[in-house]
């Protein structure tokens, strides 16, 4: 059993959803050394999260965006979070909606994503700054 773990810093991203599959594929080679097993991303935070989506057409990013802002509104009136700022509350409650790891069979080296599959980096903070994730792959 072969076990890998790699804490790696993605730089700001805007608000939105970003596809940062490369980013990991480029930052955590020694997914290469796995013929069978699988990988976990852990993101660090409680006001960004992860999911994995159509990674061919923005326009789907987009329409996360328009969707989950129109179900989460920054206008809420009954939230009493806002340290930070509007976005803060509605950040925290879309954050544990969509999660904070995923795990994704490694298959010859490779992340067996499916063609038309990218992973996500959930921004809800208009100003996020860095965040940092966690990859632990785990294989023969």
């Amino acid at each position: 059993m072969k076990c890998y773990q790699k804490s790696i810093k993605l730089r700001p991203y805007p608000r939105g959803f970003h596809i940062i599959t490369d980013v990991i594929i480029n930052e955590f080679p020694q997914l290469e050394s796995i013929e069978t097993g699988i990988l976990n991303i852990f993101i660090q935070h409680t006001s960004a999260g992860l999911t994995i989506n159509e990674n061919a057409d923005p326009t789907v990013r987009k329409d996360f965006e328009t969707f989950i802002n129109d179900i989460i509104p920054e206008t809420y009136s009954k939230f009493i979070h806002d340290y930070e700022g509007p976005d803060d509350m509605p950040a925290h409650l879309k954050s544990s909606i969509f999660g904070s790891s995923l795990q994704i069979p490694i298959g010859h080296g490779k992340l067996m994503l499916g063609t038309w599959q990218g992973i996500y980096l959930c921004e809800f903070r208009n100003h996020g700054g860095p965040r940092k994730l966690i990859l632990t792959a785990m294989g023969l």
